[in-house]
């Protein structure tokens, strides 16, 4: 075999890696929304939480969803793993099941890797648990983040058990919000229980700038930002 030869043969094998590679990064999108990418040493897992979190039920085929069975072991995944640096999530959302909601912020605050969440186009209802469970948060100026309370759905038993029930989950929600975040339990109330804001439902929506002002979210900001930071904890973290 002649050196052109060999040199046409490494050339097409590298191809062929570098084909599998991207088609490997278009699947894990296609699977999970989420890809890793890597720059100057750096290895970051970008998450997307998009259309609708699906919890114990399946939705509907038509509606865009976020499959909480999904992202659990891939969380277990990328926080055992050696070889990726943080993680950034990436919420547009319209909210969804509360208790799969819920664990999956669970699961994002219980993480050592360096974590940063960025809101894009919203994060409402239990989204907001979701975008205040990273370790920084950013919402870009447009994006908006609807605050009600749990909605009850289906048939339910007309007893005060049920509704103490109801009451309870919505103590840990604002508690975890407030435990992750610098708003006030008094100022989230308030947002939470108003009814001159949304036509049919009690709660408040608001948007990038509200959302920094009161605390709920660390900043405004975009893509560039929630990466700076993200690579300033990976740094922070090597360091130490």
């Amino acid at each position: 075999m002649t050196d052109e030869t060999n040199q046409d043969f490494g050339e097409n094998r590298a191809d062929s890696e570098a084909l599998g590679t991207e088609k490997d990064k278009l699947e894990a999108i296609i699977k999970s929304g989420s890809v890793v990418s890597k720059k100057d040493g750096d290895t970051i897992h970008c998450l997307t939480v998009i259309g609708q979190i699906e919890g114990h039920y399946l939705l509907p085929t038509e509606q865009k969803t976020t499959k909480y069975e999904h992202l659990i072991p891939l969380l277990v995944s990328i926080e055992q793993s050696d070889e990726i640096d943080g993680v950034l999530i990436v919420l547009n959302t319209m909210g969804g099941d509360v208790e799969a909601g819920l664990a999956l912020a669970e699961m994002v605050a219980s993480m050592k890797k360096p974590t940063v969440s960025l809101v894009l186009g919203g994060g409402h209802s239990i989204g907001v648990p979701l975008a205040v469970s990273a370790k920084e948060s950013f919402i870009v100026p447009s994006a908006t983040m609807t605050i009600h309370p749990v909605r009850m759905s289906g048939t339910v038993v007309g007893v005060p058990q049920t509704y103490y029930y109801f009451e309870r989950m919505q103590d840990r929600i604002v508690r975890f919000i407030t435990d992750h975040s610098k708003v006030s339990e008094e100022e989230f109330r308030k947002l939470l229980l108003r009814t001159d804001e949304i036509a049919t439902d009690v709660g408040s929506i608001i948007d990038g700038k509200k959302a920094v002002e009161i605390g709920l979210i660390g900043g405004v900001g975009g893509l560039s930002d929630a990466l700076e930071a993200l690579r300033r904890q990976i740094k922070k973290e090597g360091t130490a």
